[in-house]
């Protein structure tokens, strides 16, 4: 048995769902598919796909060794362009929250794919930590602290944060002098951040519970909140740099500070970073620290 191209012809049934189809990609009879995923779980011993009125899915084990094969077969791939000198190749999956993306990653895109001809990039826009193994993610671009620790991540940047509106706002609201002034503002609420919010002036620290009638689930609803003169809200230098730049937007309480954010390039667990994804890392952690 030839255990690479039985892992791919694993591979290519799981994603078609079907021997006959996996049959007519590999340009192999169905019989030969059949007979080659029933060799390698053989080999393995155990069962990689259970049969339903619904079609072809992969066990438990199954799902477990498609991930790994995949690897393999990626690998593979890279280890023979880069003995013929080749550059990257085949398909990148990244993750990445909506309004960094549209604003930083997506800009920088038409460079890297230009560097690398052969490859193919799939972005995902999401702002949920989405299950990076089940979603078949190469590389998640993730803000905050890593709470994970199995996770493995590598810090790219780190942004500031600010207290931010725009200057429509500050006129009819006024100009906070110090934290303490914010309560009696209105702010616009990012509830993965919540109402609290600590500043630190060299040894002195102070949490300011904010008041706001506006609360939003995704950082792109408190960019166009904020944009609309409905309040303040605290945001990475990263959400607002367009406007900040243009003065559209100004930051207030310059004197005090509030915690960093850190941005991390996130590999699934266990899984080593393929030659896609590091090249991926380095140009993008280049870029954005331009």
């Amino acid at each position: 048995m030839d255990r690479l191209a039985a892992m791919e012809t694993f591979v290519r049934v799981v994603e078609t769902g079907s021997f006959s189809s996996a049959a007519r990609q590999l340009r192999v009879g169905q019989p030969a598919v059949s007979k080659s995923v029933a060799q390698l779980e053989e080999y393995l011993g155990v069962k990689l796909l259970t049969r339903s009125t619904r079609g072809l899915s992969p066990t438990e084990a199954g799902i477990g060794y498609l991930e790994r094969a995949r690897r393999a077969l990626e690998e593979a791939a890279q280890a023979e362009l880069a003995a013929r000198g080749a550059g990257l190749k085949g398909r990148l999956r990244v993750c990445a929250a909506v309004t960094f993306a549209r604003i930083h990653l997506i800009p920088t895109l038409p460079k890297f794919l230009a560097q690398n001809p052969d490859l193919e990039l799939e972005v995902i826009l999401d702002d949920r930590q989405i299950d990076l193994v089940q979603e078949g993610i190469d590389v998640a671009l993730r803000m905050g602290r890593m709470l994970d620790s199995t996770l493995t991540a590598r810090r790219v940047a780190r942004c500031k944060r600010l207290v931010l509106g725009t200057p429509t706002y500050f006129d009819r609201a006024g100009t906070p002098a110090t934290p303490s002034e914010l309560v009696r503002h209105q702010a616009v609420i990012y509830l993965r951040e919540g109402s609290v919010w600590s500043f630190q002036r060299e040894s002195t620290e102070l949490a300011v519970t904010v008041q706001g009638r506006l609360r939003v689930t995704a950082a792109e609803g408190v960019r166009a909140a904020v944009l609309a003169d409905a309040g303040i809200a605290v945001a990475s230098e990263w959400m607002f740099s367009p406007e900040l730049r243009s003065g559209a937007v100004r930051a207030v309480l310059s004197d005090w500070s509030l915690p960093a954010l850190d941005l991390w390039a996130v590999l699934p667990t266990g899984r080593a970073a393929t030659a896609k994804a590091r090249a991926f890392v380095d140009f993008f952690e280049r870029t954005l620290n331009a």
